[in-house]
């Protein structure tokens, strides 16, 4: 894509382009959630464009849900061919991170949308088939009606409506223990990535058992970090040293309990599995293998809410 906008003499109909523009917020905010990448996401508008600018514009009565509409199967039409690709959305590089981290352009205009709109939710959206993906995002997110979606993916509004229903079910997971219990692990997990995320040794120590015990896989240290850490003081320390990553991390349900994603752009990287004892970390495992992280049950700790549109979508 090369990025232009339109309306410098791609189009005959005078407004048309200004039109559109009214609706490339929302749009963008639409395919990202769709895609979960920047990229294809702004491709996906600018098929939805050259598309409008074919179209007779004057037969088109309700321009937002015609364009909803079109976006919606577009966007439907590269999550299948994903799938048909059999891409693996887990598992990522840690050199991942380094692009994410950059100043300007496209990653840092990535990293700031996926950070808006939940790292854990784009991870579980990966789990859902296109179909699922599409009824979710569009009902759950963007609160439209079932007859809505209905004709985008092919399905009776009823049967839409089990297609969103059935992904819900997905992205909230299945919860180990009782709700009072995720809540105090939600504390403790959330008071340990704030200290990670500011390099702070004294509350890392602070929410670290005296006898923590870290364990990891290979592919998720730097060589010559050994696999297994124990003690606060060691386990804070080599914490401490990986801020930059813990900018990625975000609190999600990993096989039922609260444990964290880190997922730059909203991929997965790695997941840890954390043990919370007496409001306090007692271990907890990083997992890097794409194996292992395919297998894990995620889920996200929040309430999918009704998107509001911004200037960044």
């Amino acid at each position: 894509m090369d990025g232009r906008k339109p309306g410098n003499g791609e189009h005959p109909q005078d407004g048309l382009a200004e039109r559109f523009e009214a609706h490339r917020g929302r749009l963008r905010a639409v395919a990202y959630r769709m895609l979960g990448s920047l990229s294809e996401a702004d491709d996906a508008v600018q098929e939805t464009w050259l598309r409008l600018s074919r179209a007779d514009a004057e037969t088109v009565g309700n321009l937002s849900g015609w364009l909803r509409t079109v976006i919606s199967r577009i966007c439907l039409d590269m999550l299948r061919s994903r799938a048909a690709r059999r891409e693996e959305p887990v598992g990522q590089e840690l050199s991942d991170l380094a692009p994410a981290t950059g100043h300007g352009g496209a990653p840092e205009d990535e990293a700031v949308l996926a950070e808006s709109v939940g790292r854990a939710l784009l991870v579980v959206l990966d789990t859902l088939g296109p179909a699922e993906r599409i009824a979710f995002v569009l009902h759950d997110v963007f609160a439209v009606p079932f007859d809505g979606i209905a004709p985008i993916v092919e399905r009776s509004p009823v049967a839409a409506k089990k297609l969103a229903s059935r992904a819900r079910q997905k992205v909230r997971g299945s919860a180990a223990v009782p709700r009072t219990e995720l809540d105090r692990q939600r504390r403790t997990v959330d008071a340990f990535l704030a200290a990670a995320r500011g390099g702070d040794m004294g509350a890392l120590l602070a929410v670290l058992d005296p006898d923590v015990v870290r364990r990891a896989d290979r592919a998720a240290l730097p060589e010559g970090v050994p696999t297994v850490a124990r003690g606060a003081r060691a386990v804070a320390e080599e914490t401490a040293g990986f801020t930059p990553r813990a900018r990625f991390a975000e609190p999600a349900l990993v096989n039922g309990s609260v444990g964290i994603v880190v997922a730059p752009r909203g991929r997965l990287l790695l997941a840890l599995t954390v043990t919370v004892e007496d409001g306090r970390i007692a271990a907890y495992e990083v997992i890097a293998d794409p194996g292992r992280l395919s297998r894990l049950e995620l889920g996200v700790l929040d309430d999918v809410r009704p998107h509001v549109t911004s200037a960044h979508g």
